[in-house]
């Protein structure tokens, strides 16, 4: 397994026990989190706070858009550019 599909795994896991209506759907890891309302506006701030305490990075405003925030595999590929050390992570708050 890579290291995209572990973490992609790990969030989806977190996604479930964290949000009600991802543990009454069966949701895989490339629904759309935001069209199906499982995670809105203030669910992304809580996805944001997961991924900078379990994964220990740091989300950036600019980077807080649909285009990661869409699926769990989004996050995940997030997470895996914040990661990489050709993209160091941003030091602004």
């Amino acid at each position: 397994m890579s290291p995209v599909d572990e973490t992609t795994t790990r969030i989806l896991e977190w996604l479930i026990e964290t949000f009600p209506l991802a543990q009454q759907r069966e949701i895989n890891a490339d629904d759309s989190l935001l069209e199906s309302g499982i995670v809105d506006s203030l669910g992304t701030l809580e996805v944001v706070h997961f991924l900078e305490a379990e994964f220990e990075l740091i989300v950036t405003d600019e980077e807080m858009t649909p285009e990661y925030f869409e699926t769990a595999r989004s996050i995940a590929k997030l997470v895996a550019l914040k990661s990489n050390p050709i993209h160091p992570q941003s030091e602004s708050n």
